[in-house]
């Protein structure tokens, strides 16, 4: 298995940040796939009809949320 990670970390507004999750979502709901970006490579991932959701939520000195989808 190949491993691609786009695991860079920017700063963006809470706006941009729930656009991005927009964009994902539609990307995924009208195409069954998303598309990445990685240092001018471009992959296609195909998301299967049913897929394990999993939201985690830390809080302490820095909060984090996680979405993730496994398949």
């Amino acid at each position: 298995m190949d491993l691609f990670e786009t695991g860079r970390t920017q700063r963006v507004s809470r706006e941009e940040a729930a656009a991005k999750l927009h964009a994902l979502a539609d990307s995924l709901a009208r195409h069954n796939s998303v598309e990445l970006d990685k240092d001018g490579k471009r992959i296609t991932v195909s998301i299967p009809d049913e897929v394990d959701l999993k939201v985690e939520v830390e809080i302490g000195s820095e909060n984090e949320l996680e979405i993730e989808l496994t398949w």
